[in-house]
């Protein structure tokens, strides 16, 4: 087992096997020394985490949906490479699934960015995007990371 992997384990977290696409896209592609994913959705162990923060779901819970869109990012780049080639973390990019009114999507993200420092510790400090926005299916969030692998 990786050193990530077994961190993940400490926390709780079991990544599960590739997520399917529901679309016509893969779930992550290598660039060079870039691995892109798809945006992920919280669906973890058979529960689909949906709804709108501000109308249907509370901030801590849009937190832990943009945490488990995280876990099948890594799941994704796991299907690429083993999690202990990833070098640094670049970006995670969060669409919150939200109402026209509500403000805290940086907040929900912070579910998505603390859980990834918690695993990757001073390598896994990214740059992020937030965004409010009516995610496809009512998902509560989709997330997409960018990391650099070592060869």
């Amino acid at each position: 087992m990786s050193k990530i992997e077994s961190r993940l384990k400490e926390l709780g977290i079991n990544l599960p096997q590739l997520p399917e696409p529901i679309a016509n896209y893969i779930p992550a592609k290598r660039a060079g020394n870039l691995i892109y994913t798809a945006g992920q959705v919280p669906v973890y162990e058979g529960k689909s985490h949906k709804g709108r923060l501000g109308q249907d779901i509370s901030l801590e819970e849009s937190k832990t949906a943009t945490r488990l869109c995280v876990v099948n990012c890594l799941a994704a780049i796991r299907s690429l490479c083993p999690l202990d080639k990833i070098k640094s973390v670049v970006a995670v990019h969060g669409l919150v699934n939200s109402t026209q009114e509500n403000t805290q999507q940086a907040d929900a993200m912070n579910g998505a960015s603390d859980f990834v420092v918690e695993v990757f510790g001073e390598m896994g400090r990214h740059t992020r995007t937030a965004v409010g926005v009516s995610v496809p299916y009512n998902f509560a969030a989709s997330v997409y990371m960018i990391v650099e692998v070592n060869d």
